[in-house]
């Protein structure tokens, strides 16, 4: 899967992640549990992360960035 952007819905259990390529085809829908988000992460390659603006974002930026 090459997910150029990816858009991250936070919340406070569940958050809802939208990737699409460099050519705007959606590749990635998907729902993980909080204790899901980093391991999933860690197993893609590297690419633009949009959070949505709230009081966690700035914690799970940090927690991205340490990822790639």
């Amino acid at each position: 899967m090459n997910i150029s952007n990816l858009g991250v819905d936070l919340a406070k259990h569940v958050f809802q992640l939208h990737g699409v390529d460099r050519h705007g085809q959606v590749v990635v829908k998907k729902r993980l549990r909080r204790r899901q988000m980093l391991g999933w992460f860690a197993e893609q390659a590297p690419c633009r992360v949009g959070l949505e603006a709230c009081g966690g974002a700035h914690y799970w930026a940090r927690e991205l960035g340490k990822l790639g």
